[in-house]
């Protein structure tokens, strides 16, 4: 039986500029695309409650756009924990170790110095949602004048720890990942060039890379050998053109 998809319909006008730190503007005109996240058999990670009882969690995760030379567009969907800082109770730990290739790509410096958006100067609402138990569709449409452009995406567990990140590492070890409640494995980075001019209708984000562990830069790690089930959130990341 075909799993549901979370399906979102976003309609508005993308700037190559974003002028506004808090509101990113938006447009769409032509050439309808879909992007269609595909889980794969680690999409839900155990998150421990209490007393032995464990929460089945999906991912947190980003979609966005870039140009052909890395700069940032703006956000197609982001999961409203990130969005919003919407963690049932973080005690001031804001996961920068999440998603912090989108973050730094994105740009924007808040009021304690981090890239995250807060409670106080969240995303707009309509490029963030609950994170899908199952995967995601969003249908999109670019302005005309983009033609060639990056689709990239980023996906990260809390807790995903393993040997080569585990939860007793120590602040400013390589292997670091946020302590106890942090990520563990790191954010995995997907992407693919989108060129409209060209005949081809089907596109696969090929998995690039990891992100900092701890979240302190915004660079990707192309060695992925100390990733163990992470790279088994996702199945697959489709880009049809219409």
């Amino acid at each position: 039986m075909k799993k549901p998809f979370l399906s979102i319909a976003i309609s508005a006008m993308l700037m190559l500029n974003v002028c506004s730190c808090e509101k990113e503007d938006l447009q769409f005109e032509a050439d309808n695309i879909s992007v269609k996240v595909i889980e794969g058999e680690n999409w839900l990670h155990d998150f421990p409650l209490f007393l032995g009882i464990n929460l089945k969690n999906p991912p947190q995760f980003v979609i966005w756009l870039e140009d052909t030379e890395g700069n940032y567009i703006s956000t197609l969907f982001v999961t409203k924990k990130i969005a919003t800082e919407a963690w049932m109770s973080n005690d001031g730990n804001r996961r920068k170790e999440a998603l912090p290739h989108w973050c730094y790509q994105r740009g924007i410096i808040y009021d304690d110095g981090l890239y995250l958006p807060t409670k106080e100067k969240p995303l707009i609402d309509g490029i963030s949602g609950a994170t899908p138990k199952a995967g995601i569709e969003l249908k999109v449409e670019p302005a005309a004048y983009l033609r060639q452009f990056v689709i990239k995406a980023e996906f990260n567990h809390s807790i995903d720890f393993n040997d080569a990140f585990p939860e007793n590492a120590n602040t400013g070890d390589s292997n670091y990942s946020g302590g106890d409640m942090g990520s563990g494995q790191p954010a995995l980075v997907y992407s693919d060039l989108i060129d409209l001019d060209t005949n081809i209708k089907e596109y696969n984000l090929q998995l690039i890379g990891h992100s900092s562990a701890d979240g302190t830069n915004g660079d990707i790690y192309e060695d992925l050998s100390s990733v163990t089930s992470a790279d088994r959130i996702v199945k697959e990341i489709v880009v049809q053109i219409k």
